[in-house]
């Protein structure tokens, strides 16, 4: 089975891909739903993330989500760390989701596909770019957020001009060039391919 990375910067869109994906029967795994579920269901990880963040990071029994993001999203470094603790534990449930589909391709649906060193374990890797402007406009209006909150969200991520140069593919979601007849033109580019996967 070939496996596939799906990425893109901050309201990018890519979400509304792997859904279209979805409806298309291609399964996927959503890594940051899933860095969340590892966070509280993986015990060596939770006692990772008190020992290096302090008690306080869980309250009870779950992560204490704005505790943490109180401390990480203000200092870079320690952002870094935590990524460190949590994406290796990541990839590996990855690997494992990956090992159980039946389908011709399965996708990863990450934003830090490349960052987290993950690409490393797929086949191909999706980019889905949208300009900045619009991505910003995207964000606000989804998460209630400020223009600064967003523009400091995306300094934290790869440029996303590089990040498109290390993709396979990339699909255009730009709101004028229309996006599920890209996502069904790649789905049979994939088929085939995944046809001559060994």
């Amino acid at each position: 089975m070939m496996r596939v990375g799906l990425t893109g910067g901050i309201g990018s869109g890519k979400t509304t891909v792997a859904r279209i994906f979805e409806l298309l029967g291609i399964p996927v795994y959503y890594a940051d739903d899933a860095a969340k579920r590892l966070m509280n269901e993986n015990q060596e990880l939770r006692e990772d993330i008190q020992k290096t963040f302090g008690p306080d990071s869980y309250a009870g029994g779950t992560l204490n989500r704005a505790y943490l993001s109180g401390i990480v999203f203000r200092d870079p470094a320690k952002l870094q760390v935590l990524n460190a603790l949590v994406h290796p534990v990541t990839i590996a449930d990855a690997e494992t989701w990956m090992r159980k589909q039946q389908s011709p391709y399965a996708i990863k649906e990450a934003a830090l596909i490349f960052e987290s060193g993950s690409d490393a374990q797929l086949d191909a890797v999706i980019g889905v770019y949208a300009p900045t402007d619009l991505r910003i406009r995207r964000t606000m209006e989804r998460d209630g957020a400020s223009r600064e909150q967003v523009l400091a969200r995306m300094n934290r991520q790869m440029n996303e001009e590089e990040k498109m140069a290390r993709c396979t593919y990339v699909l255009q979601n730009n709101e004028t060039e229309l996006l599920i007849p890209q996502v069904l033109e790649l789905h049979g580019q994939l088929m085939q391919r995944a046809a001559n996967f060994v």
